[in-house]
C-alpha cells in the first residue's frame, strides 16, 4: 500500500489550481458529512443478534464503515487517523443532532450531497484534471486528508 505522503502527493497533482483547492475545502466536508448521513439511514442494528434495543438505532452502514475507514487512516498515520477520528466525529454529532431536531435529513442530505459533487466537478473542470478517484477510489478518503493538510498549512 501506498505511504501517506505518496497519496497526498498524488491526490495534489489534480488539485494545483487554487480555485479547486478553495471548492474542496467547503465541498469535501459536505461530501463527506452527507454521505455519512446517508449511509446513517441504512439501520443494520435489527439485523445482527444481541444488539440491545437500546443501541440499535446506532449501528448502521455509517457507524459500522467508519471501522474500516479508521483501520485505513490508522494504517497511513497518527495523523491521518486523528484527522479521520475528528472529521467522523463533527459528523455523527451533526447527524445525531438532526435526527433530534427530526429534521428532513434523507432531502438534506441528498441535496448536499449533489450539490456539493456538482461544484467538485465543476472545479476541477476549472483544474483540467479529473478528479483523483476516477483512477482509483480510495482517493475518495484521501480527500479530507488533502483538505485537513491545506487547512492547517494555509492555501
Amino acid at each position: 500500500m501506498r505511504s501517506e505522503s505518496e497519496f497526498l502527493a498524488e491526490y495534489a497533482k489534480s488539485h494545483r489550481n487554487r480555485t479547486n483547492q478553495i471548492v474542496h475545502i467547503f465541498c469535501v466536508p459536505l461530501i463527506f458529512w452527507a454521505t455519512l448521513g446517508l449511509f446513517w439511514l441504512i439501520p443494520l442494528g435489527h439485523l445482527i443478534p444481541g444488539i440491545p434495543e437500546a443501541y440499535q438505532p446506532w449501528v448502521n452502514v455509517a457507524t459500522l464503515g467508519a471501522l474500516p475507514v479508521m483501520a485505513f487512516y490508522m494504517r497511513l498515520s497518527l495523523w491521518s487517523a486523528a484527522t479521520g477520528l475528528v472529521w467522523l466525529a463533527i459528523s455523527f454529532a451533526l447527524i445525531v443532532w438532526m435526527e433530534q431536531a427530526q429534521l428532513p435529513m434523507f432531502a438534506i442530505f441528498v441535496a448536499t450531497w449533489v450539490a456539493a459533487w456538482a461544484v467538485q466537478f465543476w472545479g476541477h473542470k476549472v483544474e483540467g484534471a479529473k478528479p483523483s478517484f476516477a483512477d482509483d477510489l480510495v482517493f475518495l478518503l484521501i480527500g479530507p486528508l488533502f483538505v485537513q493538510q491545506k487547512l492547517q498549512r494555509g492555501l
